[in-house]
């Protein structure tokens, strides 16, 4: 008797030879957009099904001598070995770990790369996190996930404690930061090598927070809205040192290339942000967040905003570096080069009614702690990229108040003033466009 699965799979293939044909050109716009959503919501349950099957067909590989399954399905798919591994360990966690997670793709409504960061989120939890905890914030990560995309449900991921158990978050998530700073800093590697073309490769491996820090310098000149007329930034140029150990050198016996890494570090904490280009209405720079009390605290955590801007592993961790310990902020506030926008204490003045048409630096910082992002539905624009703009215009009487502005990029600012588009503003603060008929 043929299994129902394989009966199923027959229809299937039958169900898709009959429109195998059919040409979406001469399907209607909404049709489009709902076969589109539809789509995905059945690719959803066929992975979980593939998924599951593969958690459970060790004596595939058995059978023919494959060191697992992975590497069968690989081989027997022409597919790549990375995939199928990562596949297999997805399919093992929902169907032997993580139950309501594979429910939730049967039904279509969470995605494989969805189901990976919420996996992915749920292990990288402390070993100490109660089974019940651990049950809620698998519950609270599928809900986010009918509402956030792999990238952003990641990042809600990462404060998932804060949602169902705050008052395991501050110690649990300040050891777990405080491990991975001084891993990163162990680790801090800097090489130059000639190639003999005239250029110089240089590799590096640099602590999380210090590599967000350095990516926002090429970040400004990258920007697309800055002036076309250079500022003009003075190269400096320095003799190489001696490497061999002084007298005074207290890290003589670490090795050259960390020794480097940690001067490099120690320069970018020297870089003027103001002898670099404007970067989203603002002098160059990082801001870190953080409640006012957990700046106190010993074991605590903040935001670093503007590791997004930062390309990460989206197979490992893609909001890798995006958050760091009370301790590291509290260094960072000495240095005239961080703003520490520290909530819960004092503020600049933001609200500026009809004194002034265009938004300040500190306006654009308040929305850019706020916004993050272009704020447009599905859109993930850096907000450094992002223009300010005002939801009451300023030639209608509109103010020039935070409350009354929003971050757009380029795109999304043309398409909130073009006439042939509503705008929307979601309660969660988001912008939503719809083409008028």
């Amino acid at each position: 008797m043929t299994h129902p699965i394989l009966v199923a799979s027959c229809l299937i293939d039958e169900a898709l030879k009959g429109v195998g044909d059919t040409n979406p050109a001469f399907m209607a716009t909404g049709d489009k957009a709902q076969a589109l959503r539809e789509l995905v919501r059945l690719e959803a349950r066929l992975a979980e099904l593939r998924l599951r099957i593969m958690a459970d067909a060790g004596d595939v590989a058995a059978e023919t001598g494959a060191r697992d399954v992975a590497d069968w399905v690989a081989d027997a798919t022409r597919g790549r070995f990375e995939d199928a591994r990562s596949d297999l360990t997805l399919g093992v966690a929902i169907d032997r770990r993580w139950g309501e997670l594979g429910a939730a793709m049967r039904e279509g409504r969470v995605s494989t790369a969805q189901a990976k960061v919420i996996v992915r989120s749920l292990e990288a939890l402390p070993d100490e996190v109660p089974r019940h905890v651990l049950a809620r914030a698998e519950a609270a990560l599928i809900e986010h996930a009918e509402r956030f995309a792999p990238k952003p449900l990641a990042r809600v991921g990462r404060h998932i404690l804060a949602v169902v158990a705050p008052d395991l978050l501050d110690e649990a998530e300040g050891r777990r930061l405080a491990a991975l700073e001084d891993e990163g800093r162990r680790r801090t590697r800097l090489m130059l090598r000639r190639v003999g073309d005239g250029t110089t490769r240089l590799s590096a491996r640099l602590p999380d927070a210090v590599a967000t820090r350095l990516a926002t310098y090429p970040a400004a000149y990258a920007n697309p809205r800055r002036d076309a007329a250079p500022l003009g930034v003075p190269g400096a140029t320095a003799d190489t040192a001696a490497s061999g150990p002084t007298a005074d050198d207290p890290v003589a016996r670490l090795p050259f290339p960390r020794r480097l890494g940690e001067a490099f570090c120690q320069l970018l904490e020297t870089l003027d942000p103001t002898r670099l280009p404007v970067n989203g209405g603002d002098a160059t720079a990082v801001i870190v967040t953080i409640p006012f009390e957990s700046l106190l605290a010993d074991l605590a955590s903040a935001d670093l905003l503007g590791a997004g801007t930062l390309p990460s592993n989206p197979h490992t961790d893609p909001c890798a570096g995006e958050t760091i310990t009370a301790a590291q902020a509290r260094r960072l506030a000495c240095s005239a080069r961080i703003m520490p926008a520290v909530l819960g204490g004092a503020s600049e003045v933001l609200d500026l009614g009809r004194a002034r048409r265009l938004f300040t630096a500190p306006q654009r910082r308040a929305m850019l702690l706020r916004d993050r992002t272009c704020r447009a539905e599905g859109c993930d624009i850096p907000g450094t990229w992002a223009e300010a703009h005002h939801w009451v215009a300023w030639t209608d009487g509109g103010h020039t108040d935070v409350d009354d502005g929003v971050l757009l990029c380029p795109h999304h600012h043309h398409r909130a003033h073009d006439l042939a588009f509503i705008v929307e503003r979601l309660s969660n603060g988001d912008v939503r466009f719809r083409r008028r008929t």
